[in-house]
């Protein structure tokens, strides 16, 4: 009789158990859909604030602007605005002061002599190339091919000029500069050369030749 209670007891107890399961689901059921809606409504708030939200935040990021003086001042670039770069400053001949230079009077009278033999035809231009400027390599260079002409044009052959150096005539009108006047006399007549002397890169170099 025992047995047969026990056995009717654990029989039941299944039962007792689908049963409450069954009236608790509904109620379960319920709380799932209620805490969906609760999420539903507050991912929409959420959505409804956001452009708020950013236009709050880039109106905060965004800088202040002044149309004052204060505005100006913060226009103006931060760096240094150098000078245009002259390559002649850092690459180009530099000037030597007297000084650092030799005694001008032989060259002078060294530069006359062969000025009147390269304008005679004696002697070629290229040998004083070094001594002279490119300014007064040019210059030269002209005289030389207009005495060319004007000998070819009498049919006079070359012939080395005989002449000597007269007086020298020299000043210095600021440091590294020395200007000279040159009296030459020939047997025709006397010329004076006008020489002008720089010192570059520790030497002499004639800047400016003129005979006269």
């Amino acid at each position: 009789m025992l047995s047969s209670v026990a056995f009717s007891d654990n029989r039941t107890e299944p039962a007792v158990t689908s049963a409450a399961r069954k009236r608790s689901n509904p109620d379960r059921a319920s709380e799932v859909r209620a805490a969906d809606a609760a999420t539903a409504d507050m991912e929409r708030t959420s959505l409804d604030a956001r452009p708020d939200a950013v236009a709050v935040a880039a109106t905060a990021d965004r800088p202040a602007t002044d149309t004052g003086a204060d505005s100006d001042r913060e226009a103006m670039p931060s760096k240094p605005i150098h000078s245009h770069f002259e390559p002649d400053e850092f690459f180009g001949q530099q000037p030597t002061p007297r000084a650092s230079l030799p005694s001008p009077e032989p060259l002078i009278e060294n530069l006359t002599r062969c000025v009147i033999e390269i304008l005679a035809g004696a002697r070629d231009l290229e040998q004083i190339a070094r001594w002279v400027s490119d300014d007064v390599y040019r210059h030269l260079l002209k005289r030389v091919v207009l005495s060319t002409r004007a000998r070819q044009a009498k049919g006079a052959r070359v012939k080395r000029p005989l002449f000597s150096i007269g007086s020298l005539s020299m000043c210095e009108p600021k440091d590294g500069v020395v200007e000279a006047v040159v009296i030459v006399h020939g047997r025709a007549r006397t010329r004076a050369v006008a020489i002008r002397l720089e010192g570059l890169d520790h030497r002499w170099r004639a800047t400016a030749i003129n005979v006269l």
